[in-house]
């Protein structure tokens, strides 16, 4: 009987500590799981945080790329004259054929299309390029040169304004500010932007009014940060990667 009752006692004793084990497990248990609620909302939260920073930084993306498309359509539509007025160039020499010497005319044309392209174009060393032409023609006409290397001349004088749509580069021009011809650096981004620096670190762009170009310093700190950076790059030879420049198209129509 006294052994029975031992038995009982041990009995009650497990069952009591059993259950006081298994409250303090459940209670580790519920505090565990509200404890990763409280995670899994704050991340939700976050989550719906970065939807919205990642919606708003996707469509300035967008908008870019439509800026740029539009940017390389213009750009491929003038390749597309360039390369007609070319085409139209190799035809009428192919017409003339090799026994034909007078090709004064037609170069005479091709230079005179030539300036006017460059002419209305972006403000690069427009008054160089104009001169080596006026000074091919000026040979071409006394008899200083052959017809044969005016050609070859005037055939790359073509073929750089072609390059010039493409090329990202920096270089040293004269600009005018407020009716002041200053020697300043220049960054060309294709034949799309043009932006400077002055020695008196005046930085600014150039913009299309209308067909004539001005150009225009920038006042606000963040377009001179924008410009300096992208000269510094310029200088270090980096010239692929992402840029934020202030808003310096200078096609027809751009504002």
């Amino acid at each position: 009987m006294g052994h029975f009752k031992q038995l009982v006692l041990a009995s009650t004793l497990l069952a009591i500590i059993t259950t006081t084990l298994s409250a303090a497990n459940n209670e580790e248990m519920i505090a565990s799981i509200m404890k990763l609620r409280g995670e899994v909302e704050g991340l939700y939260t976050q989550i719906d945080a970065n939807k919205e920073s990642y919606k708003s930084q996707m469509k300035s993306f967008a908008m870019q790329i439509a800026d740029n498309e539009a940017q390389i359509n213009r750009k491929e539509t003038a390749m597309k004259v360039a390369n007609a007025e070319a085409q139209k160039m190799q035809e009428q020499i192919a017409q003339k054929g090799a026994i034909v010497n007078d090709l004064k005319p037609m170069l005479t044309v091709a230079i005179d299309n030539l300036e006017i392209v460059i002419k209305g174009g972006i403000p690069f060393k427009v008054t160089d390029r104009i001169a080596e032409l006026e000074k091919v023609k000026t040979d071409l006409n006394s008899g200083t040169i052959t017809q044969e290397k005016a050609l070859s001349l005037v055939w790359a004088s073509y073929d750089d304004t072609l390059r010039m749509t493409k090329e990202i580069g920096m270089f040293k021009q004269l600009i005018e500010i407020e009716k002041e011809q200053i020697m300043a650096k220049v960054a060309k981004i294709g034949t799309a932007m043009m932006f400077f620096v002055t020695p008196d670190d005046e930085v600014g762009y150039v913009k299309n009014n209308g067909g004539s170009y001005s150009y225009v310093v920038a006042e606000d700190d963040t377009s001179r940060e924008q410009i300096h950076a992208l000269f510094d790059a310029l200088q270090k030879q980096i010239r692929t990667g992402y840029f934020t420049l202030p808003n310096a198209l200078i096609v027809a129509g751009a504002k």
